[in-house]
């Protein structure tokens, strides 16, 4: 399945991304692929929201996981930005994360493609300054 929607606020976005939030179940992994800047944070702040998590989600870019609990079901933010070399990930224990009971949201997860579950959504996050500074289009595709 695949689907386009289009954004043209930050509150757009984060909406969006807690609607999709709110049909999670246990295990699903996101994956969210787009430049910098593109709002990616703003999407998982949406996912965590539509958990019902209350905590600030700030992107954990040194730290490359933050794990939230408090919600419906935990929820694993990765961020592997920085992964200088795919074995930092066997060494956080990643499928315990990937494969576990909550949602795993994988920031800038086309640097790790090797290691993604088959089973994911993944999420693009794109800007078209013609269309104005917060317009984003945002493609979900499901694979199995």
């Amino acid at each position: 399945m695949e689907y386009k929607i289009e954004t043209n606020s930050p509150e757009e976005t984060r909406e969006f991304a807690k609607k999709m939030a709110e049909s999670a179940k246990p295990s699903d992994v996101i994956t969210l692929i787009g430049d910098l800047g593109v709002g990616k944070t703003v999407f998982t702040q949406g996912i965590a929201e539509g958990l019902g998590i209350k905590d600030t989600v700030n992107s954990p870019t040194f730290t490359i996981v933050q794990v939230y609990d408090e919600g419906r079901m935990p929820f694993y933010h990765f961020d592997v930005y920085r992964i200088g070399d795919i074995e930092e990930m066997d060494e956080i224990g990643y499928e315990d994360y990937f494969y576990g009971d909550g949602l795993t949201m994988i920031e800038w997860a086309n640097l790790i493609e090797e290691i993604l579950p088959e089973k994911r959504t993944e999420v693009t996050i794109e800007k078209n300054p013609e269309k104005g500074f917060d317009y984003r289009l945002i493609k979900v595709k499901t694979i199995d």
